[in-house]
This record gives structure tokens, sequence and C-alpha cells, in this order.
């Protein structure tokens, strides 16, 4: 069923989590986090392909438990908290090209995502290998209401629009918004080199099944992924067998 050769699939885990301690291995359903997305990209890509940056011992041993090798250890400077995606997915990319092989495509999945499906990623893939100009797909989502008619608290604490003119706009007359989803983006490895990101380059977007995506920064969030994970579970047709 694997249609991409030559890639490398990045999760950046950083242990020093602020908001949920040590969320990247925090328990859901039984496991820890980073176990949904690895057992499902296990079931098409080989472990030799997956590589986890972290700068945590204990999630190398998390990971190495689910029969993986950890080998990198991300650099102090891009384990803090302004650190970007970017930098840790290049780090990556030249470690694994300078100590295991070149490639020719970067796929960067989190650990978050844990209700990844291969499907999506292989649809992602299609849709960058069709489209020869393009850099990147980005898994995106769509708002659930208008971001035109988003509203904000000013400085004397009452609503405002950031863009009032669209007060009097029908829904279906707006334009629809969608938002990164949070879950994987599959580049040319080239693109990756270069530096190249969302805002100087060209991204399609992947669009998900919104009951599929959400973003765990809370107890709360983590609560509501839990139940969306079980109601994912048992709907999920598993065509793939690690």
């Amino acid at each position: 069923m694997k249609n991409i050769e030559n890639i490398l699939v990045v999760l950046p885990a950083r242990g020093n989590s602020k908001r949920i301690p040590k969320k990247n291995i925090h328990p859901i359903l039984g496991q820890p986090m980073i176990y949904w997305p690895i057992m499902e990209l296990r079931k098409i890509f080989t472990p030799e392909e997956i590589l986890v940056s972290t700068d945590s011992d204990e999630i190398a041993e998390a990971v190495e438990e689910l029969g993986l090798r950890v080998p990198l250890r991300r650099p102090v400077h891009l384990s803090d908290d302004h650190t970007g995606t970017v930098p840790v997915i290049t780090h990556a990319l030249e470690w694994f090209e300078k100590n295991v092989k070149r490639v020719d495509y970067v796929l960067a999945v989190y650990p978050t995502a844990v209700m990844l499906l291969i499907d999506d990623i292989l649809d992602a893939f299609e849709m960058l290998r069709r489209d020869k100009l393009c850099d990147s797909v980005l898994s995106a989502c769509t708002f659930p209401y208008p971001v035109q008619r988003a509203v904000f608290e000013n400085a004397d604490g009452y609503a405002e629009m950031f863009q009032p003119q669209y007060f009097h706009s029908r829904s279906q007359d707006l334009v629809e918004s969608k938002h990164d989803a949070g879950q994987f983006s599959i580049s040319r490895a080239g693109a990756v080199r270069k530096g190249k990101i969302l805002t100087n380059s060209r991204v399609r977007m992947k669009l998900l099944n919104r009951n599929n995506v959400i973003d765990i920064d809370t107890m709360e969030d983590l609560e509501v992924a839990e139940e969306k994970l079980r109601i994912h579970n048992q709907r999920y047709d598993k065509k793939y067998h690690i």
C-alpha cells in the first residue's frame, strides 16, 4: 500500500512542556500520547524511517519501548519555548542525511496527533507528487465559524470586531477560512534544506475531518481528546497491519 519512497518521518517531541507536564508521553487511553501517532505511522513506515527529535531521556525511553531507536538528541538551543518546528525538522534532516542517507521527502508529525490517519498522509503525498511546483502539503481544518466575524475585547472591555465591514455579510458570501490542523506536513526535502516555510513557499492543504482534530494544550483538552480518541478507535476501519 505504501507509495512513498526515500522519506524521513520526524516527530518533534520536546520534554519540557509547560501547560501539561510531559505532555508528549502523558497517558491517554492507557498509552503515552506519542504511542498513537507512532503506531499509525508504523502501518506503512519502517522503524528506520522514523526519527524522534527529543531532548528528553524519558521520552526517548518511552519511544524505544515502542520498538524505535532514538539515536538523535535535540540540542539545548533547539529545545526552548521559543523554538519553532522548522529549525527542529531541519536539524533532524541534516543529522539523518549526514548519518544515514539522503532523502527526497520529509514528513513531520506531531506527537499530539492522536487521531492521525495514514490515509490522510497518503492523500497529502499524492497532492505533493501531482503538483511539481508545490513545496509542501499541510494538514488543515476548516474553522467552525467565519473568522471574518471574530471579535476581541477592546481596551474598555467591550466586544469589537476585527473586521466590522463584514458585520452584515452572509456566511455563505464569506471566504471559507482554514487553519493548521496540528497533525502533520509533508515536504520536499529540498524545500526543507532551503528553509522554505508557509510564508515563502507554495503550500497546499490536505483538509481533515474536523472530528479527528484537537489542539491539546490543557487538562480539559486531554479529557476531550481521550473521549474523541475512544470514539475514533471504534469507528476507524483498520485496513493496515503493523
